[in-house]
C-alpha cells in the first residue's frame, strides 16, 4: 500500500512542488527530484509524527536552496513582464504580457512580439508552468522549419533513413527521442544550446533509426559521425539547467 499527497512548500516566497509518500518502510527519506521535493514516510506514523517530520522536511528543503543556483534556476520561476526580451539562439522576442479574467492561458507571435495572455489570480506554480509551455509553443513553431531542415540535411548526409516527422515540444526529462516509426522529437529547451550541440542531439536521435538502443554499436555509429560527441554531452550536463524558458 502506498499513498501520495501532492502539495507545495513556501521557500523564500516561492511555491515549490512537494510529493509526500506514505509507504511500507522503516525510515524517513528525503530528496529533491527534477520537478519536486520528495518526502517518504513510514505508513504507520501517527498524525503528530507526520506533522513533525513535515516541519523538519520543510527546513531541510530550505537549506538545500541556500546558495544553490542550480536548484534555484530549476524551481524559482522567471518573472516576465511587458517589455522583457526573450533571447533564443540568434533570435530575440519582445513580450507583451496581460493578465485577464479568463479560464485558459494563451499566446501568439506577430512580428517578433509574443503576446502572453495569462489567467488573473493563477497559482504562481501553474502560472510559471503555463508561461514555459506558451513560450515553448510559439518559439518552437517559429524555429521548426529551420530545425526540420537541419534534421533532413544531417539525415541525408549520414543516414539516408525515412523520417516520418520532426517535432519540437517542451520536455524537461530528455533532449530528444526517436520512435520506431521514424518520428524525431526534440525538446525546445535545446534551442538555447550552441548549434554544434543541437547537431549532436539530432545525430543521436537519427542514429536510433539504425540502433534503437544505447549499445556499444550505437555509440560507435555516433562517434563515426561526430568524433567529439562526448564534448557535446559534457556541455549539456554542465549547462543544461540554464537551457529553459
Amino acid at each position: 500500500m502506498k499513498k501520495l499527497q501532492n502539495t507545495f512548500l513556501e521557500i523564500e516566497g516561492q511555491s515549490i512542488p512537494a510529493k509526500i509518500y506514505q509507504e511500507y518502510r522503516s525510515n524517513v527519506r528525503v530528496s529533491i527530484g527534477k520537478t519536486a521535493a520528495i518526502l517518504r514516510l513510514p505508513i504507520q506514523m501517527d498524525k503528530k509524527q507526520k506533522k513533525n517530520q513535515f516541519g523538519w522536511f520543510t527546513r531541510w528543503v530550505e537549506k538545500q536552496f541556500e546558495g544553490n543556483e542550480v536548484l534555484r534556476k530549476r524551481f524559482f520561476p522567471k518573472i516576465y513582464k511587458t517589455g522583457d526580451t526573450v533571447t533564443v539562439g540568434e533570435r530575440s522576442y519582445k513580450l507583451v504580457v496581460t493578465y485577464e479574467d479568463r479560464k485558459t492561458f494563451g499566446a501568439n507571435l506577430k512580428d517578433n512580439i509574443i503576446y502572453l495572455k495569462l489567467v488573473k489570480d493563477a497559482h504562481p506554480f501553474a502560472l510559471n508552468k503555463s508561461i514555459k509551455t506558451l513560450l515553448s509553443r510559439v518559439i518552437g513553431k517559429h524555429f521548426h522549419p529551420e530545425i526540420a531542415k537541419r534534421v533532413q540535411t544531417l539525415n541525408q548526409v549520414h543516414f539516408q533513413k525515412d523520417i516520418k516527422s520532426v517535432n519540437l515540444k517542451y520536455n524537461s526529462s530528455n533532449w530528444g527521442s526517436c520512435s520506431t516509426r521514424g518520428n524525431i522529437n526534440l525538446s525546445t529547451r535545446l534551442l538555447f544550446a550552441p548549434n554544434d550541440v543541437i547537431d549532436y542531439v539530432i545525430i543521436h536521435e537519427l542514429t536510433h533509426l539504425l540502433e534503437m538502443n544505447h549499445s556499444p554499436k550505437f555509440w560507435k555509429l555516433v562517434k563515426a559521425v561526430m568524433p567529439d560527441y562526448k564534448e557535446k554531452e559534457k556541455w549539456l550536463k554542465v549547462n543544461g539547467s540554464s537551457c529553459d524558458f
